[in-house]
């Protein structure tokens, strides 16, 4: 068992070396492929009503996470309207409350506004739910490998536990892939609170997630 250990960290070491050295010979090594997410996406028990690009922003900080693409869909369960906006995000650090800050629909409003409960599906991950303007919203990130997160610390985990496998060494070295996967699809659903309560609200939401997630894990953008 030792012997394994060590002979993981020395590929992790050698793998580590050879990408950094990679990179600064090569300024376009490890850059994001182009991702377009599609124009419909089949919801179970939901009727489709249509989608549409969503603006995104590239930052200049480097520390910063950059919107590479997004999109927003609409559907309909008899009278209830879902709304879901999707976005890739790049160099991202996990800190879901953080990317939710920068919605167009936050930003003007105090974080105090908005109090979030974190919860946890079997077999999908975290998410955290909260009421905004009358509205009732589900926000989580679905990460490259692992299971869905919400905080820096569980998507850490996910890089540290899942992205470290042997057969991603190659992809690595030729440039096609990071070592470790800082990418996520952050996901952002909500129905209005017109005629339930925030607990029945969200009930419907997790259940509208749960397929979400499953739909979207299987298909996450290839780097």
């Amino acid at each position: 068992m030792k012997v394994l250990r060590l002979s993981l960290l020395a590929v992790n070491l050698v793998a580590a070396l050879l990408v950094l050295g990679k990179s600064f010979l090569d300024p376009n090594f490890a850059q994001t492929a182009p991702f377009e997410f599609p124009p419909e996406v089949n919801l179970p028990d939901w009727r489709f009503i249509e989608s549409k690009p969503l603006k995104v922003h590239s930052s200049k900080d480097r520390g910063d996470s950059v919107f590479r693409a997004g999109r927003f869909y609409h559907y309909r369960y008899h009278d209830l309207p879902l709304k879901v906006e999707m976005r890739y995000v790049v160099r991202s650090q996990g800190a879901v409350d953080e990317l939710i800050l920068k919605h167009p629909t936050v930003q003007s409003s105090p974080p105090e506004d908005m109090k979030g409960k974190m919860g946890e599906i079997e077999g999908v991950g975290f998410h955290v739910t909260f009421v905004h303007r009358q509205r009732a919203y589900l926000s989580s990130c679905i990460n490259p490998r692992g299971a869905s997160t919400v905080t820096p610390e569980q998507f850490k985990h996910n890089r540290n536990t899942y992205d470290p496998q042997l057969n991603r060494l190659f992809p690595v070295l030729l440039g096609r892939e990071d070592w470790q996967d800082y990418r996520c699809l952050w996901a952002h659903l909500s129905v209005p609170l017109t005629e339930f309560s925030p607990e029945e609200a969200y009930s419907t939401l997790e259940t509208a997630w749960e397929s979400w997630y499953h739909w979207w894990s299987s298909r996450f953008p290839k780097p």
